[in-house]
């Protein structure tokens, strides 16, 4: 049997209670990171020039938490299909909406996946999670049509200042863009139509994926503030 002195108790005691703080300390990090905001970093051209590579944003997690319908106009993040282009041969037009197929099996692969979110934003690699980020077009129940380069909810002209002058939004190859967006579900698109990857290639996107929506821009510091 050892006996300790009262020395080594307390540096013992002190470490025990070292290590208890690191790790409520970590979980309170990771209980804010997904249930409240975090930060990202923008890392692709899609939502260009609203934003652009390595601008810094903060992303908030609340109505995620609170599964609050997203607004039109609203950019934001959203786990990214397992299929990003839908031929026309599989693709239903009466249920127009994103694939997801590549789900983690397991609990700890899901709390890694999910909770821990090891990804990059729009970088695809097959053993991290990948999200989008994109601008909320069309809302559930809506009739989106994209046709002469100009896009359309219910019939009406959409407004799109946040786009360059001259934009032409275009199919991009895609099939999704005659359309009514189904319950639950989102239609997006990048603001930098001829370059961004989005619903006009894979469908809807339910609402439970939507991860996040950007709260505001803190880098450059000359932009800081909310993006529109």
């Amino acid at each position: 049997m050892i006996l300790l002195t009262d020395k080594q108790r307390k540096i013992i005691k002190e470490i025990v209670e070292w290590i208890i703080c690191i790790i409520i300390a970590i979980i309170i990090a990771i209980v804010i990171r997904y249930f409240i905001g975090t930060p990202t970093v923008v890392k692709q051209t899609s939502m260009y020039p609203t934003l652009k590579q390595d601008q810094r944003l903060w992303l908030n997690r609340l109505p995620r938490t609170l599964k609050e319908t997203p607004k039109r106009g609203e950019i934001v993040t959203f786990e990214a299909p397992s299929t990003s282009y839908i031929p026309v041969e599989e693709a239903d037009l009466s249920n127009p909406v994103a694939k997801y197929e590549n789900e983690p099996n397991g609990l700890f692969s899901k709390f890694t996946y999910y909770v821990l979110e090891t990804k990059n934003y729009e970088t695809v690699k097959p053993t991290q999670k990948v999200s989008f980020i994109k601008r909320v077009i069309g809302l559930p129940g809506e009739h989106v049509q994209i046709k002469d380069g100009k896009v359309y909810i219910n019939d009406v002209e959409l407004e799109e200042p946040y786009l360059n002058q001259n934009v032409y939004t275009d199919s991009l190859g895609g099939v999704f863009t005659d359309l009514i967006v189904p319950e639950n579900t989102i239609f997006a698109m990048g603001d930098n139509r001829s370059e961004s990857i989005d619903c006009r290639r894979f469908g809807c996107v339910p609402i439970n994926k939507i991860e996040s929506k950007v709260l505001f821009r803190f880098w450059p510091l000359d932009l800081f503030g909310k993006v529109k």
